[in-house]
């Protein structure tokens, strides 16, 4: 059965996306799903902000009617309670305001917190094809700078967002009952700006999106450079270091200064069209109070509330650049999350003793669908035996120990573990049933007790003499003389403390430790010495005899002692039938290659 492939890149044109052809508000309520159980919390904030913006309203309404009741008449008794009123009207605004800005940031931290769970969960589902396709840089980039991008929206600009439209709702509504007629005409640049929104926010959010994948191109390659600075040392290539950084980091400039120029578009316009509004209220309200229909203290009530509905309008329009930056930011963690795994679990059976370890029946496989690594392929390993697989560079070695492990699924064909598909073994089963030591091993910052129980969940709560005896058991203590520190050496990030050899060792003790059925050794003997090489045989030798093994190697020296011999190339694996017979068809092989 063909699994479904389906598609790992995520170098996409924005203009592509689905996600990205949803409206704001759509997407807007997929963002309100972040927040999770802290909609009690944003709910309780609204209820703050919403008192704040309700004092806030009143005070204009106070002040006209004390400039025509007070003022005026010149009773300043009045002036002075209403004066006070305000003062503890302001007092409550600014308590409510700062409750509901300590509300909205636990609430933005904690959505921040989750939606990086999320990615990061979600990024561990996913098989190796997607890690092969994208850069690490911008998956990081997605990780900590996009989701960042949503926490300051909604820690910041979404309280302030909601406070602006409570403001402005309120504004209308005492306009209205102020004067209906000069309401609506104050009311009419409102209209155009909503009109010109509208139709510049998908240019603004695209030119967001291009801004933050440029970001994540310049977090890729920073990382890689720096990850392969010694070659670059070695070959005294820092000019080409340079060269590529600038060329990166010169896109990303433009990149994220025309998105600075989108962000900023809506300021001058907005300003320019608040200004229209208070000019309008000013030229009717002066004439309506020389036609006898309008007082003073109103006309400075009326003006208040139109800046409390255009001062509002102004911050929206740097807040909405805000909400296109996140729309974007959301658009690029969205399909991370919208992926699904291609290697399915199919229903469990338990794994049953079988004189065939894995079986491989018609398999074909390519890393992509126009090239093939292997075709058609079938052949059986037997328990307790030792092969190798030889072949020229590139012939499909790891690529058929990789299919055994599953760290891909086949194209067409089936693969068999112990007479069962191998799909449907859970993988941590799997793990536990196949060890697989790579030729480059990956080492983690810490100890190496640290790094032997990666992976062995068992062996977490033994004490170090209960772990150093396991390993004796199988004849991996001698091992640990050759680390100073025994198994609490520590190991520097990236294991730049120690040779590749000793990462080897590190890594053949994780993987022998836990007595696998399989045993792949993908050139795992390449940088040792051969007193050390000596040792590990003899550590292999004392495996349990059901203990199956694939030496995976270039040097010929290592395959001798192999019970049988494949040799992989151009797709297709031949069973050779002795160790010069292997010899001759690797020679052969070098030789068309």
């Amino acid at each position: 059965m063909k699994p479904d492939m389906s598609n790992y890149n995520l170098n996409i044109k924005p203009e592509d996306r689905s996600a990205e052809k949803a409206g704001a508000w759509t997407t807007l309520k997929r963002l309100m799903t972040l927040v999770g159980q802290e909609r009690r919390n944003m709910y309780i904030a609204m209820i703050f902000i919403f008192i704040n913006s309700g004092l806030i309203l009143t005070a204009p309404y106070l002040i006209g009617q004390t400039v025509d009741r007070f003022i005026v008449t010149h009773q300043y008794e009045g002036v002075i309670r209403n004066s006070i009123i305000l003062f503890v009207i302001f007092c409550v605004a600014m308590g409510s305001g700062y409750a509901q800005a300590q509300l909205m940031g636990k609430v933005g931290q904690r959505m921040l917190f989750n939606l990086r769970n999320n990615i990061f969960r979600k990024l561990q589902e996913l098989p190796i094809d997607f890690f092969n396709q994208n850069k690490a840089g911008d998956l990081i980039s997605r990780l900590n700078n996009d989701t960042d991008k949503i926490n300051q929206f909604f820690s910041q600009s979404l309280v302030q967002f909601m406070a602006s439209l409570f403001a402005m709702t309120g504004a209308v509504i005492f306009l209205v009952s102020i004067n209906w007629k000069l309401a609506l005409a104050s009311l009419i640049p409102a209209v155009v700006l909503m009109i010109f929104t509208r139709l510049v926010s998908p240019w603004v959010r695209r030119r967001n999106a291009v801004s933050m994948k440029s970001t994540g191109t310049l977090s890729a390659e920073i990382q890689e450079s720096l990850n392969n600075f010694k070659v670059i040392v070695a070959f005294n290539r820092r000019d080409y270091f340079r060269r590529k950084f600038e060329e990166v980091n010169n896109e990303n400039y433009k990149n994220a200064t025309r998105a600075g120029i989108a962000n900023n578009v809506f300021m001058p316009v907005y300003g320019f069209f608040s200004n229209v509004g208070q000019m309008i209220v000013l030229v009717m309200g002066i004439y309506m109070i020389s036609a006898g229909e309008f007082s003073v203290g109103l006309l400075i009530s009326f003006l208040a509330y139109i800046l409390q509905f255009y001062n509002p309008l102004r911050q929206i329009a740097a807040l909405w650049a805000n909400f296109q930056v996140a729309l974007a930011g959301w658009d690029r963690i969205s399909h991370i999350l919208s992926m699904e795994s291609n290697l399915k679990l199919l229903p469990p059976q338990p794994l049953q003793l079988d004189e065939s370890l894995v079986s491989f029946r018609n398999v074909t496989f390519g890393y992509t669908p126009d090239k093939e690594i292997l075709h058609n392929v079938s052949f059986e390993l037997k328990a307790g035996m030792t092969y190798a697989f030889v072949g020229p560079t590139g012939g499909g070695k790891t690529t058929t120990a990789s299919l055994m492990d599953r760290l891909y699924d086949t194209s067409s064909g089936q693969i068999l573990l112990y007479g069962m598909d191998i799909r449907s073994v859970d993988p941590a089963t799997l793990a536990a049933k196949i060890g697989f030591i790579l030729q480059e091993p990956v080492l983690f910052t810490g100890t190496i007790r640290d790094n032997i129980l990666y992976g062995n969940e068992c062996f977490l709560p033994l004490s170090d003499e209960e772990l150093m005896q396991e390993m004796k058991e199988v004849g991996l203590d001698g091992l640990l003389a050759r680390f100073e520190g025994g198994l609490h050496a520590e190991i520097k990030p990236t294991g730049e403390s120690l040779s590749l050899g000793q990462k080897q060792i590190i890594a053949f003790i994780r993987a022998v430790i836990r007595r696998p059925n399989l045993l792949i050794l993908d050139e795992a003997t390449a940088n040792i010495d051969t007193v050390t090489e000596q040792l590990l045989d003899e550590i292999l030798r004392k495996l349990p005899r059901t203990t199956t093994k694939i030496i995976i190697a270039h040097r010929m020296n290592t395959i001798e002692s192999a019970d049988e011999i494949f040799f992989i190339n151009s797709g297709s694996i031949t069973r050779a039938g002795s160790f010069k017979e292997a010899v001759s068809l690797l020679l052969q092989g070098k030789r068309e290659s």
